[in-house]
């Protein structure tokens, strides 16, 4: 019996790595509703694949390395809920894999298994006849096997083609599936990604693929870097060090020791530990204290040390150039220490809704939600630049709430929140009801409550024909949805932004919000505001934004 040894998992992740991101696009086809989304194919290529930098460059034979390594990876690169369930699986490989230089048959269905259990663990109420089954069927399957037969290939084997079986079952399960004639996107996205890891078990083959520019992402290490370019224009200590520590079994000191240290010798302190290494990134004046406790835990495995000052001179040099195209450059992001009691952090795509955000609060508001959502990491970067011992984090997107769950564990340095809201208007409501006369606890579940009763309109195009009910949706149609729920189909977006409303408004509401989108003419925006003035304008309050984003002509906020 052949075992799977470090090498060939490494080679069997970026196989898969490569056979969904040859299929995304028609994985993002079986989106059945016909709303714009985050694409599931590509939500799970993206986070798979930012695996990729970090497993090329690897030269390892022990598969609890690599295992390692991708949960990793995978957790800070989820995208949407199906790249989080799929960061969920593989980090049960890391923990069902831990300590084992090669894997055999027993090894591999034990690891999916825990996979299988965090991932349904994760989701609030789990749906069967979706990646949750499919993974859950695989693994039963291997469990049935190993009782007989140990050899990893076969029992890979097997666990595909249970997993190939369940996508069969979802329409099934699921009678919206079952409707459009599709099987779900998030287990054919998994059953892609197995399949492409079966052709290196077996046939000992790579899946061929070529990423374009845009799909690379960037590693763990290019994160640090970026917060070492950054530049504060007040800078109390000279030298930016960043260093990894390869720890020393033997020292079983706590990290959070280093941290505190680092703490009483500069600012701006990150320090990320995992089982083997200890990532450090500190402001201070005195470089060579900063390593020498860093030696306390292990030998150095990189070092590297830059004058910030002498870096200010230099960017500030460029600086008048940079600032004509500041709005065409992102946001770049500086790690802050934490000496705020309270910020905030919000998703929003759009120059009207982020300054809305802005002038709401936020210190920063990551650039996403429908069709864009954002990474774990993404969010991470945000609230460690947020000077806050406590961050509130809002989505504002159903989609991207576990991405923002998933950076909880990840930051040491200072408590964050995630407030699940769901649409803009929901974050919106959540931050105007922050009172900074209650103590932090009360005001946060303050906000948590002030949105529940939020109803949101959508005005926004089909991205694909379908049918929901008894409306027969064809490409391009002008559609809106009540508070997620699609109820009217148009041809014109001034007539569906008035008629969402008027299925929104109650006896008991007193705010109508109005938000146009990129694509949005004024004279269409003032037609929808003047005729909601004339109909509700004498019992309720009727506030305009040009939020600019994309995906949704209007957005439309009852309260």
């Amino acid at each position: 019996m052949i075992m799977i040894n470090g090498v060939c998992l490494k080679n069997a992740i970026i196989s898969g790595a490569n056979n969904i991101s040859k299929n995304k696009s028609k994985i993002d086809d079986l989106n059945i509703f016909p709303v714009p989304d985050g694409d599931t194919g590509t939500n799970m290529s993206m986070t798979i694949n930012s695996a990729l930098p970090v497993l090329q460059d690897l030269e390892c034979s022990d598969v609890a390395v690599v295992s390692e390594k991708t949960a990793s990876a995978l957790l800070r690169g989820a995208r949407g809920n199906s790249g989080v369930i799929l960061s969920l699986i593989f980090r049960g490989f890391s923990i069902g894999l831990k300590e084992k230089e090669s894997a055999d048959g027993k090894d591999l269905v034990d690891a999916l298994g825990r996979g299988v259990e965090a991932a349904y663990k994760a989701v609030m109420k789990p749906t069967e006849g979706t990646i949750l089954t499919v993974a859950r069927m695989a693994f039963e399957a291997g469990s049935e096997i190993v009782a007989t037969e140990n050899d990893p290939v076969i029992v890979w084997e097997t666990m595909v083609k249970a997993a190939k079986e369940a996508l069969e079952l979802t329409p099934e399960l699921l009678p919206v599936l079952k409707k459009a004639n599709v099987v779900d996107a998030g287990g054919k996205g998994l059953c892609t990604i197995f399949e492409g890891m079966l052709s290196v078990f077996r046939d000992g083959q790579i899946v061929e693929y070529v990423q374009t520019d845009d799909e690379k992402k960037n590693s763990d290490e290019d994160y640090f870097r970026s917060a070492a370019a950054q530049f504060d224009d007040d800078i109390t200590y000279t030298y930016c060090t960043e260093f990894i520590v390869g720890r020393d079994s033997e020292i079983l000191k706590n990290p959070q020791e280093l941290r505190d240290f680092l703490q009483t010798i500069g600012d701006c302190v990150v320090v990320v530990d995992d089982d083997e290494i200890i990532k450090v990134h500190v402001h201070t004046e005195n470089p060579g204290d900063a390593l020498q406790a860093g030696l306390g835990f292990g030998q150095l495995l990189t070092v590297k040390v830059e004058n910030m000052k002498e870096q200010h001179r230099k960017a500030a040099e460029a600086e008048e150039k940079a600032r004509e195209k500041d709005d065409e450059e992102k946001e770049e992001l500086i790690v802050q220490a934490p000496v705020e009691e309270i910020g905030f952090v919000a998703v929003a795509a759009g120059e009207g809704l982020t300054e809305l955000f802005k002038d709401c609060g936020c210190t920063h508001v990551v650039s996403g939600g429908q069709s864009m959502n954002p990474s774990t990491e993404d969010i991470m970067r945000a609230v460690l630049a947020t000077p806050a011992k406590k961050v509130v984090v809002l989505p504002n997107n159903k989609n991207i709430i576990m991405a923002a769950e998933q950076a909880v564990p990840l930051i040491g340095d200072r408590e964050v929140v995630v407030l699940p809201t769901k649409t803009i208007p929901q974050g919106l409501s959540a931050l105007l009801a922050y009172d900074s006369d209650l103590a932090v606890s009360v005001a946060i579940d303050v906000m948590r409550d002030s949105f529940k009763n939020v109803q949101t309109g959508l005005v926004t195009f089909a991205a694909r024909d379908s049918e929901f009910g008894n409306h027969k949706i064809r490409e391009n149609d002008i559609i809106a949805l009540e508070n997620g729920k699609l109820t009217i189909t148009e041809k014109d977006i001034v007539k569906a932004a008035i008629k969402i409303t008027k299925t929104l408004v109650s006896r008991d509401s007193s705010f109508i919000t109005v938000i146009s989108g990129e694509g949005v003419s004024q004279e269409q925006a003032d037609k929808v505001v003047e005729t909601l003035t004339a109909k509700y304008g004498r019992d309720m309050e009727i506030t305009y934004v040009n939020g600019g984003q994309p995906v949704y002509y209007f957005i439309i906020s009852v309260e």
